[in-house]
């Protein structure tokens, strides 16, 4: 038997595109991660773009870094960074290759493997603010820096990362505003989409500049 439409891999096409016809496009697509614990899959309901050499909130702004590496590489590919001294998020490059633009996976329902989620985010108190967040998307999923540069397209049944067609929403239900927490000339930017009304996408918090010296990699790609 033929696996369904909305559970065919996203071919690595879709991401060799520009980054702001690849983020609102990924809202309703089911995000699949294998762990040694076992499958949890998540439908994306909220993304940041972020532009790579023109976007002052990129990590690729400024050139490549050792860091920052897989942005530049080919599209489909997961870039995962650590920032604030505990926490990761998750981003899928997107782009020709050498131009490092990627998108931020912001928010998303856990639509199989919650049991699996649950113990990742005790602090959770409903199911669906387990993944409402950046670094609660990828603590929700077990993502580390052990996945960066993991292919998102890989066709692998047992792959620890893929991305399906899913379901996109309907476009009247598409939103899009300023990044969350950006500042500078990246703020003006309405590169964040989500689905309008969904409860698992993250309250918006405008850029608050930092008191004390942090780690630079903030909830930006």
């Amino acid at each position: 038997m033929s696996e369904s439409p909305d559970r065919t891999p996203l071919p690595r096409s879709f991401f060799d595109r520009p980054v702001l016809d690849v983020a609102p496009d990924l809202l309703g697509r089911t995000l699949v991660r294998h762990s040694p614990e076992g499958r949890t899959e998540l439908r994306l309901t909220e993304v940041e773009a972020y532009a790579g050499a023109i976007d002052p909130g990129s990590h690729a702004f400024r050139g490549r870094t050792a860091r920052n590496a897989v942005m530049f590489g080919p599209p489909g590919h997961a870039y995962v960074y650590f920032t604030y001294g505990m926490w990761h998020c998750l981003n899928v490059v997107c782009g020709p290759e050498g131009e490092a633009s990627g998108v931020l996976l912001r928010a998303g329902e856990i639509v199989r493997g919650a049991e699996l989620a649950r113990p990742r985010r005790r602090s959770a108190r409903y199911d669906h603010e387990l993944a409402k967040g950046p670094a609660r998307l990828a603590t929700a999923l077990d993502v580390g820096l052990s996945l960066n540069g993991t292919d998102a397209c890989d066709p692998a049944p047992d792959a620890p990362l893929t991305l399906l067609t899913g379901t996109p929403p309907a476009r009247h239900r598409l939103r899009s505003g300023p990044r969350t927490g950006v500042g500078g000339d990246g703020a003006p930017h309405p590169w964040r989409f989500w689905i309008d009304g969904d409860p698992t996408v993250s309250p918006y918090r405008p850029h608050t500049p930092r008191k004390r010296p942090l780690d630079s990699g903030g909830p930006t790609a």
